[in-house]
């Protein structure tokens, strides 16, 4: 029996986007406006053409302006996962949402998004997603200047990195070392019976899970064919209309 397509999603948009400030002071973070559009836009819209269908947003700051933001929205289908009384975290947060989001389901955060070059990176994502070798495949975007020999251009990120992989995918943290050649790129195919045992409402970090699977050997890193947009601080909204502009 074939496998069951991977079709929804897990937006995270519950953060109080800080490093944005002031600009989060008066709208939340995911509908800062780039290049004419909000984040929450550039991350559901591929979600959408990848073929998801439903997609989760949590809200928390500012919550009821992301609300009406997604009303109206028809594809993918919106669901609203309410956080207004307690910040739960990313893992928390997907937690929480779990109900609705099938036995498997793609990751994303509302603060980055890319342009494809070539096919869509959601869709590969999903289609590279094997769950007899991994747990968790995390899409993440080369950093030339720390060593990456592979994959494109980054805008608006400025760390050091986080994984350094092997050639089968498997992916180790950067630890003690100064930099590291691939950093997260904001997308991620995960299992829900990963977060078993969780309790309800518990507020705890994705890396939680990331690293159990780790020191099994079963994350794993896919590296993104385009440029990645990292939109954290109000100057990156500049460089990556910016980037753009440029194609």
């Amino acid at each position: 029996m074939p496998a069951r397509p991977i079709d929804t999603a897990m937006v995270l948009a519950a953060g109080l986007g800080t490093r944005m400030r002031p600009i989060t002071d008066r709208i939340p973070k995911p509908l800062v406006e780039v290049a004419g559009r909000t984040l929450l836009d550039h991350v559901l819209d591929p979600l959408a053409e990848a073929g998801v269908t439903t997609a989760v947003v949590n809200v928390h700051h500012l919550a009821d302006q992301i609300v009406a933001a997604v009303r109206t929205r028809e594809t993918p289908r919106i669901i609203v996962s309410d956080e207004r009384g307690e910040l739960l975290d990313s893992g928390g947060g997907v937690a929480k949402a779990l109900d609705h989001l099938g036995e498997t389901f793609v990751i994303r955060n509302a603060d980055s998004f890319w342009l494809d070059r070539g096919p869509s990176n959601i869709a590969r994502l999903i289609a590279a997603f094997d769950p007899a070798r991994m747990d968790t495949l995390l899409l993440l975007a080369a950093l030339p200047d720390a060593g990456a020999l592979d994959g494109n251009d980054s805008v608006g990120f400025d760390g050091p990195g986080d994984f350094f992989m092997d050639r089968e995918g498997r992916l180790e943290r950067r630890g003690a070392r100064v930099a590291a050649p691939y950093a997260y790129a904001g997308a991620a195919v995960m299992r829900a019976v990963d977060f078993a045992g969780r309790a309800a409402g518990e507020t705890f970090s994705l890396n939680t899970l990331w690293n159990a699977s780790l020191a099994e050997g079963r994350l794993h890193g896919l590296v993104l064919n385009g440029l990645w947009l990292h939109v954290g601080t109000p100057e990156a909204i500049k460089e990556a209309e910016a980037a753009i502009r440029a194609g």
